[in-house]
């Protein structure tokens, strides 16, 4: 695995190894590489979680971070993706993590680039490393994917994560259900537009942040109006079975996507998914740089 760019390009044997080898990470495994490598972190979009979670993996991996501020880069100067990745390679880099406003930004590198590309998120396309941890957060809980009711609520039209998830849960066997409001379905025309049933037979609630930065596609929204018919309240966290639990890529709209109350309840697994995406991310890493050797 040289690069990676989404979750229909990975295998499920290369996602179990990258899962597998992150259980080793949590449990006090050392790193596996041979040499020194560089590696590069290049977002064009703000990134708390992502970002950082990927500096503290290549740290702990003991790659050398080469600082990279896209609002400082050439590309506000007219230098097209490729020619800066280039650069990069050029310079000496072995891996960089780009995250990116544009859908499938990595086309554009798949020809005359010799580094190794790993997708931090791209437009309203792919996040793939997300849903490895996702992924991750579930497997721990259940130890299983097939057959779980996993319950994704909110804008999928527009969330890469989403995307990301709805193909490998349902790769994996589980039974994946959409709620959102008619216009956000995007090309998933199975979604429901009402909770209905699903609140009670789900074993995973994962919700999905509303994008207000999406002015056009919220034309009419109320947070009010959302949080009452799409949000996951109390009621409807009190409707839950036992041993469901709740999911949030992050960053949360308290009350919302969910009643601020709710962020932290034992049911949560919000923090808990930020905490497993180093070590998803250090499998990540560490997987595709022993590639290079």
């Amino acid at each position: 695995m040289k690069n990676l760019l989404t979750m229909e390009n990975v295998s499920n044997e290369e996602i179990e190894a990258i899962l597998k080898r992150a259980a080793e990470f949590e449990a006090g495994a050392k790193p596996q590489l041979e040499r020194d490598y560089l590696v590069a972190n290049l977002f064009f979009e703000p990134s708390t979680r992502t970002k950082t979670s990927f500096e503290t993996a290549e740290r702990r991996l003991g790659t050398t971070v080469i600082p990279f501020e896209a609002g400082f880069s050439s590309t506000l100067k007219g230098e097209t993706l490729y020619d800066t990745v280039k650069t990069l390679e050029s310079i000496g880099m072995d891996a960089v993590v780009i995250r990116h406003k544009k859908d499938a930004y990595y086309e554009e590198l798949l020809e005359g680039i010799n580094l190794s590309v790993i997708n931090a998120g791209d437009g309203a396309g792919q996040h793939p490393s997300q849903s490895m941890l996702d992924l991750y957060t579930i497997f721990k809980e259940f130890g299983k994917f097939e057959g779980l009711n996993v319950t994704i609520a909110g804008d999928v039209s527009h969330s890469r994560v989403a995307k990301s998830n709805i193909t490998a849960l349902r790769r994996f066997g589980a039974n994946v259900n959409i709620v959102c409001p008619p216009e956000w379905q995007g090309k998933y025309t199975d979604a429901h537009h009402e909770w209905d049933d699903l609140i009670e037979t789900s074993d995973v609630i994962m919700l999905l942040r509303v994008q207000h930065e999406r002015d056009a596609a919220y034309e009419g929204f109320t947070t009010e109006g959302y949080h009452k018919q799409y949000g996951l309240t109390v009621e409807r966290e009190q409707q839950m079975k036992d041993g469901a639990i709740i999911m949030h890529p992050a960053p949360v709209n308290r009350g919302v996507e969910i009643d601020s109350s709710l962020v932290e309840c034992d049911r949560s697994r919000i923090f808990k998914q930020v905490h497993n995406g180093v070590f998803v991310r250090m499998a990540i890493v560490e997987t595709i740089l022993k590639e290079r050797n």
